[in-house]
């Protein structure tokens, strides 16, 4: 046997517990000890980084669940970072009913993810005033993200994260979803209506700011659309949320 047929047959038994690969290397009696030890790393990986999802849904749930993902994914990746990235689209697969599940998961994700994210400078208040806003395109810091969300994830995150007995999760009336970035090496969260969403997608598919303006005006009108998109920008302003447009 090769020293890469030999690899093979190891990843494939750590990873799918198959008896033919494990035949091959000599029986699995031995090598049940290093399945162990690869499914216990990757679970404790998982614990450590959704510990709101795990108090939600409670140990036993939360420990089945990694399992499952386990054995759903393997790594694919050279940094075991990148091994969480897929595991909200299993609980969203295991708690089809219980949509929250899959979201709050996903805010922690993206918290963590935007706290080591790449560094960029803010766009300030002061560097607007000497900005062609007529021609510019907004550029949303390398650590911004969004996600369209049912349920009030917001409130359950915010309670676990206090230590506070959280609320019972709730379908939101109305279309909103999360956008997540860093803000003075701090990972920060808002929940949004659907006319910012809106805009913060026009800004994103590059199309200018004043053409974003002419968007929102054409569906609230020249005088609450101008007041919508300067209240916009104000606050993408304030929270660190831009980095430098371009001219285009």
């Amino acid at each position: 046997m090769s020293l890469l047929t030999l690899q093979r047959d190891m990843r494939t038994w750590l990873t799918r517990a198959d008896q033919a690969a494990a035949a091959r290397i000599g029986g699995d009696a031995g090598l049940r000890v290093y399945q162990n030890n690869y499914r216990a790393q990757l679970c404790a990986f998982l614990e450590d980084g959704f510990a709101r999802t795990r108090d939600w849904i409670g140990e036993e749930a939360f420990e089945d669940a990694m399992i499952r993902h386990i054995q759903r994914l393997p790594p694919s990746s050279w940094t075991l970072d990148a091994y969480a990235r897929d595991f909200p689209d299993t609980l969203g697969l295991l708690y089809p009913d219980d949509p929250e599940v899959a979201e709050l998961s996903w805010l922690e994700l993206a918290l963590a993810e935007a706290f080591v994210g790449a560094d960029a400078e803010p766009l300030t208040q002061a560097d607007a005033r000497n900005i062609d806003w007529d021609e510019a395109v907004l550029h949303f810091a390398p650590t911004f993200d969004l996600r369209v969300v049912a349920t009030n994830v917001a409130d359950l995150w915010a309670a676990l994260a206090a230590g506070e007995t959280p609320p019972a999760a709730a379908i939101l009336p109305d279309r909103h979803a999360l956008i997540v970035w860093r803000q003075a090496q701090v990972s920060r969260f808002r929940l949004i209506d659907a006319d910012e969403e809106h805009a913060i997608l026009l800004a994103r598919s590059g199309l200018r700011f004043a053409e974003i303006c002419e968007a929102i005006v054409a569906l609230h009108g020249e005088e609450r659309g101008i007041e919508m998109a300067g209240s916009y920008l104000g606050r993408w302003l304030a929270t660190e949320t831009l980095v430098a447009p371009a001219i285009e």
